[in-house]
């Protein structure tokens, strides 16, 4: 059996799996009213996780590859705890954006995931780790569509395109990566749902991401280039990343 062809069956029985648990979760979650509706949400989030790792392990991916992967997931880290001092500036999401692009959309969520979880032993691990994993993996796997799609080069971005994808970034944070993590902070708050308090968290969270969404932008901008002509390079001479 192929790598690809091992790695989509993985993802198939993880799949299934994942829809499963996430039925019974609501279900039990919907009987006992005593079960916190973040409790619910975050075993949720956590079996959305599962297709994402299957996927990956599945094509059984070469050492060298790991070894990319990680240093991505250092410098993503590093990225985040640079500018811990500036108020939800997180260049974060850029770089997971970019390691996305190069080496493929199930590289890049797990590059996002991991990010977030290795980097909250820094800022702090809690309930909300699992949806900061969802959010950053959005990220990478959303950098991963656009070159597959062709939407995007893999190396050699022009200025028009690197305004292009700063662009891309800047609204993939306002419109996915944010809100998820807005949605952590509602079933957080959240004792029984309210159309004020949706609306109110929402509201809030409008600012945080437009700054995160910039630093993204700025990210992407800047370092975009160089990062992805260096894993171009890797691909080229070693033969591995998508």
């Amino acid at each position: 059996m192929s790598r690809l062809a091992s790695g989509r069956r993985a993802a198939a029985w993880a799949l299934a799996a994942s829809v499963v648990l996430s039925a019974a979760t609501v279900a039990v979650g919907a009987a006992l009213p005593r079960v916190s509706y973040y409790l619910t949400s975050t075993l949720i989030v956590l079996f959305t996780l599962l297709p994402f790792f299957a996927s990956f392990e599945g094509r059984r991916p070469q050492a060298r590859e790991l070894a990319v992967l990680a240093v991505l997931t250092a410098l993503a880290v590093v990225s985040r705890a640079v500018f811990a001092w500036v108020p939800h500036f997180k260049p974060m999401a850029g770089i997971v954006t970019i390691a996305g692009m190069a080496a493929g959309p199930q590289a890049g969520f797990l590059v996002g995931a991991l990010s977030a979880l290795t980097s909250n032993f820094l800022f702090g691990q809690g309930p909300w780790t699992p949806w900061q994993m969802l959010a950053f993996g959005a990220a990478g796997l959303i950098g991963g569509a656009l070159t597959r799609t062709r939407l995007f080069p893999s190396e050699g971005l022009s200025w028009g395109r690197r305004v292009a994808l700063a662009v891309v970034g800047y609204l993939a944070v306002q419109l996915v990566v944010g809100p998820i993590l807005d949605t952590s902070t509602l079933f957080y708050l959240m004792g029984s749902p309210t159309l004020e308090l949706v609306v109110a968290i929402y509201a809030a969270g409008a600012p945080v991401n437009a700054i995160h969404g910039a630093a993204t932008a700025a990210t992407l901008l800047l370092a975009a280039n160089p990062l992805l002509d260096q894993l171009a390079r890797l691909r080229i001479k070693y033969g591995f990343l998508e």
